[in-house]
């Protein structure tokens, strides 16, 4: 596989697909299903869902009892088999079986010419008289087969709820409940995703009702979260017979409660969703979640277990696995399949849409709120101390204490606000300190740092004291450490707690003074919060109006500037930026996401390169300016990948003291105390190794 296939990156591209029905003739079902599968296949995907007896169509009554059907039913299946032979595609489709003298309404899987496997439903719908037909699947003895001697593959073809690893799809592993066997009480999913199943196939069909499509995918969204798997669904519609029903036909595809693609209902034609599912994901959140492997512990040894080869990358296939390989690096943009369905977030801390967005940021700010709240309770409702600069963190620290305090019934009085100016510091973030503290009736305070850090390095016998214009770390650090002390002791003076406000991101980057500055206080109100959702956060505020007018415009002044630690003197009107020096958080961030879900630098750069090489596509924020809205090719964001990997593994010793605060996203916190746990000298070395690899091999190609 190409470095431009999601299959190289531990995705697999998976279809739902409704087709016209013609109920009672498998001979038209089955050139529709065959055609479908076939475009799916040339779209790149490896699974094929099809809807609930399929090949004959849902609405029989009893006709299912004809033997003339049934017949039809087989030779379709046998049809369909070798129509679909040259196509490296697992298909789940449904029909009507017989079975030890009994009728089953089953998913059938095809792969490579053959039947590979049969599920039948468990659980017979009573609304749509299916017990009048059909035999419980749980009725079949463990021996049980499927004589069909002429079709390749069925009178082997292991019988229930089993499980079938695709091996050239590394974590692939599919099984299948059929239809109304999703809503029963005991859940096969689950029971199936316990076994290893990392997707389940619902081949459905249902009568359309008020809000029936919706609690079908509130069924599939919720069974996907507990089973942390990804769950297709393709349904029967156009063509079924309406003398008591419609049918809606709708297909949709989620993974981890998240819906990754679905159709609209009431299809004219035939309607394919194609969504690629992150394998590399889902195994990561099964091995984090202990309770997962508990509940696994408990279930009784799997049925049976299929093991197949789809011929990922085989030569020789009539329909290519592989659509991108003769796409380049330049080309993928261009060429419609090479991308990612649905497209990699470019801000995979925030929801995609913005309500999601309002939500998230309202639920991070009541976090901190109740965080500091319950500190402040824990040691007697002190006086909050902190360092306002007009920057980003400091802002929303600054907006959580102004909110506990009235949650509280505090008077502002017990918060103490102090602009620290150093030798850099500009008027202009100076002013949005005071007037932000004015605006939210808080006092606000000025201590000029230059004296005492003038005294310090000449104490230490810098070069700046002499009049030299040198402005390495140690003259940056004892402005931060400076700023450091005098809160703690004004903290001791005054009788209260110093507030940080360090960031996610400067935490993930080491961007911060070890043992002062930004990276100690008594508590921590931003440590799970990453730079730019801080912006999306204050935006929010703004919406929101929350603290009045006055601030509100304040804000906007604040969100317009430059992220700047204002310690090294500039030329002109421009601020130092830590952008320019570190790398663009907006990147940084999608980075470290993307590594704590234990990605390779490979993958991270290609989801990278996915969600960012292009700005004229995806989705962005509504609220996000134009002027935000970044692009960045293939080499800049390797460049800045290796820049973070070695930021991230050589500042692990500063994560590992840090003070309290609260996490904001699940399992994407880098607190020492549960967070990330690893060692402070530990050496990324094999990591930054295979993006200098990627770099070389891309100049190279040059």
């Amino acid at each position: 596989m190409t470095f431009s296939s999601p299959y190289a990156h531990g995705f697999a591209r998976v279809a739902a697909i409704t087709i016209p029905s013609h109920p009672g003739q498998p001979d038209r079902n089955v050139p529709e299903i065959a055609a479908a599968a076939r475009q799916a296949a040339r779209q790149g995907a490896c699974v094929a869902v099809f809807p609930e007896m399929s090949i004959s169509g849902y609405t029989l009554d009893d006709l299912v009892f004809s033997e003339r059907l049934l017949k039809s039913v087989e030779k379709g299946i046998e049809l369909l088999a070798k129509a679909t032979s040259d196509c490296a595609e697992l298909i789940v489709v449904g029909a009507p079986l017989r079975i030890a003298g009994q009728i089953y309404n089953c998913a059938v899987f095809l792969a490579r010419g053959k039947v590979i496997a049969l599920t039948p439903k468990v659980f017979p719908a009573s609304a749509a008289y299916e017990k009048r037909y059909f035999a419980s699947g749980a009725h079949l003895s463990a021996d049980a087969s499927w004589f069909a001697p002429q079709i390749p593959g069925a009178s082997e073809a292991p019988i229930g709820n089993g499980v079938i690893q695709v091996e050239d799809v590394a974590g692939l592993t599919v099984g299948a409940e059929v239809g109304s066997d999703a809503v029963a009480a005991r859940s096969l999913a689950l029971s199936l995703a316990l076994q290893g199943a990392s997707l389940i196939a619902n081949p459905a069909a249902y009568p359309a009702t008020l809000e029936s499509g919706e609690q079908q995918q509130l069924l599939a969204g919720a069974t996907s979260r507990r089973g942390i798997c990804a769950y297709a669904h393709a349904a029967a519609g156009n063509g079924e017979s309406s003398s008591d029903a419609a049918w809606e036909g709708r297909t949709f595809i989620y993974q981890d409660g998240s819906k990754l693609a679905g159709t609209d209902p009431f299809p004219s034609e035939t309607q394919i969703a194609l969504a690629d599912i992150d394998l590399t994901a889902l195994a990561n959140r099964r091995r984090r979640e202990s309770s997962f492997a508990d509940a696994g512990a408990g279930q009784p040894d799997k049925p049976w277990e299929v093991k197949i080869r789809l011929g990922v990358g085989a030569a020789g296939a009539a329909i290519s696995f592989d659509p991108w390989a003769n796409v380049s690096n330049a080309d993928i943009l261009q060429d419609p399949q090479a991308a990612l369905c649905p497209a990699p977030a470019r801000f995979p801390f925030l929801p995609a849409d913005q309500a999601g967005i309002d939500r998230a940021c309202q639920q991070a700010f009541q976090i901190q709120v109740y965080g500091l709240q319950k500190r402040l309770q824990a040691v007697g409702n002190p006086k909050m101390v902190l360092g306002v600069s007009g920057g980003l963190d400091s802002t929303q620290a600054l907006l959580v204490c102004s909110e506990v305090a009235t949650r509280l019934g505090l008077d502002k009085s017990q918060i103490l606000a102090y602009t620290l100016p150093g030798f850099a510091t500009s008027e202009g973030t100076k002013s949005h300190a005071y007037k932000l503290c004015e605006s939210l009736g808080i006092k606000c305070e000025e201590i000029d740092i230059r004296p005492a850090a003038r005294q310090m390095l000449a104490d230490m016998g810098h070069p700046f004291a002499a009049g030299a214009a040198q402005y390495d770390v140690t003259f940056e650090n004892v402005q931060a450490g400076l700023r450091a002390d005098y809160l703690f002791r004004i903290a001791n003076h005054q009788g209260g707690l110093v507030i940080g406000t360090g960031d996610l991101s400067e935490a993930a980057l080491g961007w911060c003074t070890y043992g002062v500055g930004d990276h100690m206080s008594h508590y921590s109100v931003n440590p799970g919060i990453p730079k730019t959702m801080l912006q999306y956060m204050i935006r929010w505020v703004c919406r929101q109006n929350l603290f009045g007018e006055a601030c509100t415009k304040v804000l906007k002044d604040i969100l317009a500037q430059e992220i700047s630690p204002e310690l090294i003197p500039g030329g002109g009107e421009k601020l130092q930026s830590t952008q320019d020096t570190i790398g663009p958080y907006e990147l940084h961030e999608f980075f470290l996401y993307h590594l704590l879900f234990g990605r390779e630098p490979r993958d991270i750069a290609y989801l990278a390169y996915q969600a960012w090489a292009d700005k004229q596509k995806g989705r962005w924020p509504a609220d996000l300016p134009e002027a935000d809205r970044h692009q960045y090719d293939l080499e800049t964001i390797l460049r800045w990948l290796r820049e973070f990997l070695r930021r991230f593994f050589t500042s692990q010793f500063k994560r590992t003291c840090v003070p309290g605060g609260p996490g904001i996203t699940a399992g994407f916190g880098l607190s020492p105390r549960g967070d990330l746990r690893m060692p402070s000298d530990i050496s990324g070395r094999i990591w930054i190794k295979q993006v200098e690899e990627m770099l070389a091999e891309l100049a190279e190609n040059q």
